[in-house]
């Protein structure tokens, strides 16, 4: 907003034409989901969402979200021997028997991938599991959905569960296999970057962003640093300089376009 306040504080600069867009729900990955493309009416975009001063990304993990679904046999505790199913117990066994010394977002960095149990409920008589998989490679995140799932068909077998339903959806794709084809769009960034004096840092998100999801939809859109740092964590906090430094990179990322605009 400070960008925007700045550029029609001094209609002297150069722009192009620029549109602007809030979208919610991001943290839940439907930031883009109804997302109206040709009535936003750019031909290309960019997220404001990254962290460090500088950083520049192109590239996201793809994602998956699996839910597993168990039936139990419900008894008395009193009379249950040879008889009771805990799914909860089943739950808790399939987590148990998921690898911990890799795939695991405490053990994975880098370029690696994970498998994230991260919500576990229910009774004796039905459970349910919510499991996020990452990683940046489509190939290795249908490997880690096959091992989560052959845990989970494993464990109910051998606790003998009345039912399993294993369920998995898209959230997002790696935006490069996008972005890629456009690679001016990331040049323009960083010569903004560098015309204010930041040198850019290109580091591909352990994460995604609505460019992600936007990417995918035809909207190819990178990602500029916003100065926030330790997203979702008690410690979560931003950078006024470097807020700073991000509006200005804005601005300056307008000219850029302008000039090349007017080149063309």
């Amino acid at each position: 907003m400070s960008a925007v306040a700045y550029l029609a504080a001094h209609p002297d600069l150069p722009r192009p034409t620029v549109c602007i867009a809030f979208t919610p729900d991001e943290e839940i990955g439907e930031g883009a989901t109804r997302f109206d493309i040709a009535g936003f009416g750019a031909g290309f975009a960019y997220t404001v969402d990254g962290s460090d001063l500088g950083e520049l990304q192109d590239e996201s993990f793809a994602a998956l979200e699996a839910v597993i679904r168990i039936a139990g046999v419900e008894v008395h505790p009193g009379q249950a021997e040879g008889k009771l199913v805990s799914a909860l117990r089943i739950a808790a066994e399939i987590i148990a028997d998921l690898p911990t010394d890799r795939l695991t977002p405490d053990t994975a960095g880098e370029r690696d991938g994970f498998i994230h149990p991260y919500e576990i409920t229910g009774t004796t008589a039905s459970a349910e599991i919510r499991v996020i998989l990452r990683d940046f490679d489509e190939d290795r995140l249908a490997e880690h959905a096959r091992l989560l799932e052959d845990t989970a068909r494993r464990v109910a077998e051998r606790a003998e569960a009345a039912g399993l339903k294993f369920e998995v959806r898209r959230q997002y794709r790696n935006m490069r296999q996008f972005i890629r084809k456009a690679p001016e769009l990331v040049e323009a960034a960083e010569e903004a970057m560098r015309a204010e004096g930041i040198e850019p840092i290109r580091r591909a998100i352990r994460g995604g962003t609505d460019g992600s999801r936007l990417s995918e939809m035809g909207l190819l859109t990178p990602n500029i640093f916003d100065g926030g740092h330790e997203y979702h964590s008690v410690r979560e906090w931003a950078s006024v300089q470097e807020m700073a430094a991000s509006a200005a990179t804005l601005v300056r990322l307008a000219g850029v376009w302008a000039r090349r605009a007017g080149a063309g």
